[in-house]
């Protein structure tokens, strides 16, 4: 297999990560990032692909041989959270942070993109990088797709750092990773009244209590114990007075589940018991989905690709547990297959922590696994067996 040696781009790729961290922009807001990025990649000359996304940014290395097209994501956004690490190159805008690490997957991408660039006359086939915006409101790999950027691509890869693996280490597993994440807003209507006389309204408060703890008979009734669900409830909302019996509650949450029909089956019972026990107090209770991303789930073919890629390189492959976070890659895995890494980071505090870093030796780690999968996957794709 071919290997890419990164360690010659490491204070380069510190570089680009830090300037990145420094200067955070939220979803839909990536303007400078993506001028960024694009700078960098002319600079290098890598072609950009002319697609219509208002941020983020498609480049393309190879296809002088012709060959299959794989696809290579990186997220660009970052999160409204006020930076606590104390790091030389902390942010410099105010409530907003990369404590997700997505200037480290920025990095090591274009550095995949750099090491390829090199040996372009070689590639029997084209990489193209999606620098993808918007992946913390789970909106921009759709936005990517609906561009066209996803056409004529056989394989599509993408990694998420992980604090909690060691530099030197990738979890690779087939099957589910990550999972599918659904919100929700449920709103229970009763009759106000004054609170020294309940039996003249119908208290939401009370009713709402009932519901969320039916709710919590889901996951233990409802779901296989090889099956995995959460059913969180995470705000409640009622009242304006101590000696009132309010209109309104209103609570939300989050699911999340690894398996579709699993999916489907638990936001059926969850609007069953809603309406039922509200019904049941007299309220009227109804629910409203915010609709999440699916499960991120791995192709067992390129998953075991991967992991013959790793090890050829010297990374320690582990398979992680799923996480049940949420990861917009995978509207990617609904249209192409492929596969979705963890990459070890050393890191002191977990994702979307005020604290959260990584461990920038991690950098070329990224940057070399993911240049010798593009190889490796061009000359898999000339074999039958994984067209």
């Amino acid at each position: 297999m071919s290997t890419f040696a990164a360690e010659p781009l490491y204070e380069q790729l510190v570089a680009i990560r830090r300037q990145l961290h420094a200067h955070p922009e939220l979803s839909h807001e990536e303007f400078e990032t993506t001028a960024t990025i694009r700078g960098w990649l002319e600079e290098a000359g890598i072609r950009i692909a002319d697609y219509p996304l208002r941020t983020g940014v498609v480049a393309e290395v190879g296809g002088l041989l012709g060959g299959p097209v794989i696809a290579i994501r990186a997220d660009i956004d970052a999160l409204p959270l006020q930076e606590e690490t104390g790091l030389q190159f902390a942010s410099r805008v105010p409530g907003k942070m990369h404590a997700c690490g997505h200037d480290f997957h920025t990095a090591a991408v274009l550095g995949a993109a750099l090491l390829l660039k090199k040996r372009e006359a070689e590639l029997e086939g084209t990489v193209r990088f999606l620098f993808q915006p918007a992946e913390e409101k789970a909106k921009g790999a759709a936005q990517v797709i609906a561009s066209g950027a996803l056409e004529g691509v056989k394989a599509v890869f993408g990694l998420h750092n992980k604090p909690d693996l060691p530099v030197g280490t990738i979890g690779i597993k087939a099957g589910p990773l990550m999972a599918a994440a659904d919100g929700f807003i449920v709103e229970v209507k009763g009759l106000g009244t004054h609170a020294a006389v309940p039996e003249a309204g119908i208290d939401p408060i009370v009713a709402s209590a009932h519901i969320i703890t039916a709710l919590q008979s889901i996951v233990s009734r409802n779901v296989g114990a090889l099956d995995g669900a959460v059913v969180s409830v995470t705000r409640l909302n009622s009242g304006t007075a101590w000696n009132v019996i309010a209109e309104q509650a209103v609570f939300d949450g989050t699911l999340r589940t690894f398996d579709e029909k699993v999916r489907t089956k638990v936001r059926e019972r969850f609007e069953q018991i809603v309406t039922g026990v509200g019904a049941a107090l007299g309220a009227q209770a109804s629910v409203r989905w915010l609709d999440g991303p699916p499960a991120v789930v791995n192709d067992r073919r390129w998953a075991e690709a991967a992991a013959a890629v790793a090890n050829s390189i010297g990374l320690h492959v582990v398979e992680p547990l799923p996480s049940p976070a949420g990861e917009d890659f995978s509207f990617y895995l609904q249209h192409v297959p492929g596969s979705f890494f963890f990459l070890g980071t050393s890191g002191p505090q977990e994702w979307h922590h005020p604290a959260f870093d990584v461990d920038e030796r991690a950098l070329p780690i990224g940057a070399s696994f993911f240049a010798a999968l593009a190889v490796d996957a061009f000359a898999r794709l000339s074999d039958s067996s994984l067209k």
